[in-house]
């Protein structure tokens, strides 16, 4: 069965922002500075719709709009199905990209509710690469607090997140080797992955 270790993570990571503190910022801007603002203008989005009274179809359009606005779905979708990619048809690429994106959004809006009460703190960001890395520390009523950093880029423009770093394992490279077990168990077909990821899109609506 496909598994959906790095999505559920990545949900319950976004879903988590809730009770965000104030973001302290200082009288010069500093380097990452604007990925700082960025995740915290994110939360704040996300706190709004988690604590919100509307009905789950309005929630669910709200949350598809903000992770269309902040999350780099297709470039996490891309990055997760790797070197198998030359092995879709250009229909099966749309597909899979649909699906990944279904998946993230069904799954978020499922669990969004349960993070209630969470909060996060910020912490600066450190230049990797291209790439802007912000320190945040989860803290879960009766769980360790843990340290979640997430992975922004701006290289098609505006800054969208790519990745999340949790225990010091990326969750795009852990979803990667989901997808890449399931495709050998499958004689990499990427026809057997994409229904599988439709199977869990429909166990998730």
């Amino acid at each position: 069965m496909l598994k959906r270790r790095s999505v559920t993570t990545l949900l319950a990571v976004v879903g988590a922002l809730v009770a965000v503190p104030p973001l302290a910022r200082p009288a010069r801007a500093q380097r990452g500075e604007h990925a700082v603002v960025f995740v915290k203008d994110t939360a704040d989005q996300l706190v709004a719709i988690a604590n919100s009274a509307a009905p789950p179809t309005e929630k669910r359009r709200r949350l598809q709009q903000v992770i269309d606005a902040t999350v780099d779905a297709d470039e996490i979708a891309r990055y997760c199905l790797g070197r198998f990619g030359h092995l879709a048809t250009p229909e099966q690429q749309r597909d899979y990209l649909t699906l990944f994106n279904e998946l993230l959004i069904t799954s978020i809006a499922g669990h969004l509710g349960e993070y209630q009460g969470v909060r996060i703190t910020m912490g600066l960001a450190r230049a990797v690469e291209d790439t802007d890395v912000v320190v945040t520390m989860v803290e879960r009523p009766n769980n360790p607090t843990y340290q979640v950093d997430w992975v922004v880029s701006t290289a098609t423009g505006g800054p969208k997140i790519i990745d999340l770093l949790a225990g010091g394992t990326s969750l795009r490279l852990t979803q990667g080797s989901d997808f890449a077990a399931y495709l050998a168990r499958h004689q990499y077909s990427i026809h057997e992955l994409i229904e599988g990821m439709r199977l869990l899109v429909a166990q998730s609506g």
